[in-house]
């Protein structure tokens, strides 16, 4: 992906230290959702929205037991993957989405996951954020996840100011992070944004890597 001119080259030293400092201190970035086929993957993001990927591991090796195969998923009704998911909160819109993006799955990939960008973006639930993930975490392709640590975090260190749409955010850090880090970037800000630089308690800066170089500071 192309550089943008615009952006200051203050900022792109700023992203590569930002890289560096993380990769030192959580040199094993990985996806957090358990899953050893991509069509689980698929599901799990899904059932990720506004719950916790610990409670979705949890959750899934019930769904997988009972439907384990995309095959076996697409034929289920959306009152059976409720009945399993709905821990997960959201029940019916997850598992009506799911149950949808399994059907297309078959219908029209032959139950395998696409792995171009804009044929995932057709499947039912799935958003950038999700397709993205997909395509860093089972293709090895170039992705950049802004889930709301993300976004939290590189507006706080000043990667984007004061940008919490995920796509201008998406956008932004596409001009700022090599495309070949960008997706173990994104998994190193979630490790970081869930041990020090937290949402819901004061940001523990006294221990942060980042602390010379972030802009907030908090």
């Amino acid at each position: 992906m192309k550089k943008d001119k615009a952006v200051s080259p203050e900022k792109r030293e700023l992203a590569l230290k930002v890289i560096e400092k993380l990769k030192e201190e959580y040199p094993d970035a990985d996806c957090t959702l358990e899953y050893n086929e991509a069509w689980k993957l698929l599901v799990s993001v899904r059932l990720a929205a506004q719950c916790t990927d610990e409670r979705v591991n949890m959750i899934v090796p019930s769904l997988y037991e009972k439907f384990p195969s995309a095959k076996a998923l697409s034929e289920a009704s959306v009152e059976e993957i409720e009945e399993i998911v709905k821990p997960c909160g959201l029940g019916h819109s997850k598992a009506r989405d799911i149950s949808a993006c399994m059907k297309m799955l078959m219908e029209k990939y032959e139950g395998r996951v696409p792995d171009d960008f804009d044929e995932l973006l057709k499947l039912p639930g799935v958003g950038r954020k999700s397709a993205n993930l997909i395509m860093g975490d089972v293709f090895g392709k170039p992705a950049i996840v802004t889930d709301t640590h993300c976004i939290r975090l590189v507006n706080r260190i000043g990667l984007v100011d004061g940008i919490k749409e995920p796509k201008k955010v998406e956008m932004e850090l596409w001009k700022l992070i090599p495309p070949e880090e960008g997706n173990d970037f994104c998994h190193r800000l979630v490790m970081h944004g869930r041990a020090v630089c937290t949402a819901r308690t004061k940001p523990y800066c006294d221990k942060c890597c980042l602390k010379e170089i972030c802009k907030k500071r908090l």
